[in-house]
């Protein structure tokens, strides 16, 4: 059941390919493990002149990535270390952006607490 949340800091929307949504709901569902209609993107740009950073940023053309992701449990620690990466290095590489501006935040666990059709996700 992941749900990933990517909002991308864009100089103009129209760099964003029209294929990055389902180019990183393959990837994620991947990284995942997810069976096929298991993982969902949402994707939103984010304008610079509605970004900033303490200090006054971005710099030039390193804008970042923000991306929440939204599990009905959490993976074991260590699992979990090498999803971040695995998830950081691709969702780099898709939104044609470094690494080290790909921000991943893995939001408390949905199991309990979220409902699909009415229906409560349960453990």
């Amino acid at each position: 059941m992941p749900i990933v949340d990517v909002e991308i800091v864009v100089d103009d929307e129209s760099s964003v390919s029209e294929s990055l949504a389902a180019d990183l709901a393959e990837a994620a569902g991947e990284v995942f493990g997810a069976e096929p209609h298991r993982t969902w993107v949402r994707v939103r740009t984010l304008s610079t002149s509605r970004y900033a950073e303490n200090g006054g940023g971005p710099v030039g053309d390193m804008m970042p990535v923000f991306v929440s992701v939204l599990k009905a449990t959490h993976p074991a620690s260590e699992f979990m270390k090498n999803e971040i990466r695995h998830l950081t290095d691709v969702f780099a590489s898709l939104c044609q952006r470094p690494s080290d501006n790909v921000h991943v935040l893995y939001l408390p666990e949905g199991s309990g607490r979220i409902a699909f059709g009415g229906t409560l996700v349960e453990r």
